[in-house]
């Protein structure tokens, strides 16, 4: 496999011999303003450029929408994207979101999804804390979200985590499914008087316990403004923990291959 860095959550993989874009977000730096209710929402989004063109981030197979949170769908997607891309969704309702904006050929994941010979399992997020959720306004704000995992008889398997605190799911899910390969969403995005909503630092460490032999790969990071943790930080962070051979922070525009 080979993923490639591009902003935030967004990133290319190749996978089993199909290539794929993971939540896209095209906007031009400082398109829009922060999250309103967020830690740093006085910088605007998104804080850098992207690293390649976006007409090369389209040549792929198919499209994975974690869910339609701005920074993962945001209107340059809507906007750029031809509406007959082949578009895999977490439910229903992105589902019908998707179709509103005149997207077409739309696939709603379930743990029996699949692409050729890649199955495609939709995994379970927690977007927040318990506290958050009890609030019916920021719970609704914060909504669904959810993970992948990509398996095919010639790679590792891969565990895209997605938005989500840790939540017993996703060690369920690591113990379960024994990815070689994690990828976590490490930006410790804040969320005002309920703390973070994704994951940090710490977070390395509980996946390394669980899976001591995964490489981990910590994405959504510096390039929206509610996310507070840095690559520089991840890494050093990885580094005084002695974990630092199974951690990789790559760059925008920077691939791995597994």
């Amino acid at each position: 496999m080979k993923i490639t860095q591009i902003r935030n959550a967004t990133q290319i993989i190749e996978f089993g011999g199909k290539k794929f874009l993971i939540d896209p977000m095209l906007s031009a730096k400082n398109t829009w303003p922060g999250f309103e209710g967020t830690a740093r929402s006085e910088i605007r989004n998104p804080m850098v450029d992207l690293p390649l063109e976006i007409s090369s981030l389209l040549e792929v197979d198919a499209i994975i929408i974690t869910h339609t949170h701005p920074d993962h769908w945001d209107q340059a997607a809507v906007d750029t994207i031809p509406k007959d891309k082949l578009i895999y969704v977490q439910n229903e309702n992105d589902e019908a979101l998707l179709r509103s904006q005149s997207f077409k050929n739309l696939v709603v994941m379930n743990k029996n999804s699949r692409l050729g010979d890649v199955e495609l399992i939709k995994t379970e997020c927690q977007h927040g804390s318990d506290e958050a959720y009890s609030n019916p306004q920021l719970a609704e704000l914060l909504g669904d979200a959810s993970g992948v995992i990509f398996r095919h008889h010639q790679e590792k398997t891969l565990y895209l985590v997605g938005d989500t605190i840790w939540i017993k799911a996703v060690e369920d899910n690591m113990r379960k499914y024994l990815p070689g390969v994690v990828i976590m969403n490490t930006g410790w995005a804040h969320v005002l008087g309920y703390g973070a909503i994704i994951f940090g630092k710490e977070d390395l460490i509980r996946a390394h316990l669980v899976l001591p032999e995964a490489r981990i790969i910590a994405t959504h990071m510096e390039a929206v403004n509610h996310c507070l943790v840095t690559r520089q930080e991840i890494r050093e962070y990885a580094q005084i923990n002695h974990i630092q051979d199974f951690v990789l922070a790559p760059e925008d525009g920077e691939s791995v291959t597994f």
